[in-house]
């Protein structure tokens, strides 16, 4: 089920602030070349994955980007819920409008449920995935959208989330079908650029590795192609979500990168 929902334009002066929350319990740095490259390039290569969320106030209105694991005894676990976390901001459950998540995966899906009052965002490939319990058996962290009790917008183009320009979620497929990263246009700290899993690390992203779990090798490589043009353009800080080296580029929970107004053009953090 797809429902539309109209967006408001605001004024371009509306503050933007993006907060990164530890969603899972990272294990010891471990072989990432066994799968995260499809011709054998990162042979030996180690590194410790990082599991992000991200809260992006927009003025009253509040977006969570991905929802990492959910709580609980698995090893992967976060020690404190998105909720939790949440609190220390001074946000509740219910101020959450939107919930984008950049796909479908286990480790970006985990605490969707927590907000079944919010519209889900997610690219209409991976809704496809998740909404066929042959492909994703654990439909636990997406029932309330699955039901139709909650609103669902399944996407297939980029979509200017706020309708301002601060906020874009990009249509980057090929890790899976309808995969996503996110723009965030910060004047007063620069541009941000959310990669979601179009990258799992810094040497993957450089020398465009294409991981062999990925579900379109030539989309990948055109998504990596058209993601790169754009940091440049924007001259914006990439932040690969898993890459435990860039989780400083953003400063330190509880704190945000903030944007005041303009005309959304930034630096490099």
């Amino acid at each position: 089920m797809t429902v539309s929902r109209a967006v408001h334009a605001q004024a371009a002066a509306t503050p933007v602030s993006p907060t990164r929350l530890e969603c899972g319990t990272n294990a010891p740095p471990t072989d990432v070349g066994q799968h995260c490259s499809d011709t054998y390039a990162y042979n030996g290569l180690r590194g410790q994955l990082m599991y992000s969320c991200y809260v992006i106030r927009h003025s009253d209105d509040v977006l969570v980007w991905d929802t990492g694991f959910p709580k609980g005894p698995a090893p992967t676990a976060p020690k404190q819920s998105l909720v939790e976390l949440m609190g220390q901001l001074s946000i509740v459950p219910g101020q959450v409008k939107l919930v984008g998540l950049s796909h479908s995966h286990g480790d970006h899906i985990g605490q969707a449920s927590l907000f079944p009052q919010a519209t889900l965002l997610v690219g209409k490939g991976d809704w496809d995935v998740l909404a066929d319990a042959k492909l994703t058996p654990n439909q636990a962290p997406i029932a309330p959208w699955l039901t139709g009790g909650s609103k669902l917008e399944s996407l297939t183009g980029k979509i200017d989330v706020f309708g301002d320009g601060s906020v874009i979620i990009l249509n980057m497929p090929g890790h899976t079908p309808g995969h996503r990263s996110l723009l965030v246009r910060l004047t007063e700290t620069g541009n941000v650029l959310l990669t979601g899993d179009l990258a799992h690390f810094h040497e993957n992203y450089d020398s465009n590795g294409v991981p062999s779990f990925n579900t379109d090798r030539a989309a990948t490589l055109a998504s990596l192609d058209r993601f790169k043009q754009t940091a440049k353009h924007l001259m914006a800080t990439i932040i690969i979500q898993h890459d435990q080296r860039d989780i400083a580029k953003l400063p330190a929970f509880p704190q945000a990168a903030k944007r005041r107004g303009g005309d959304g053009r930034g630096a490099r953090l």
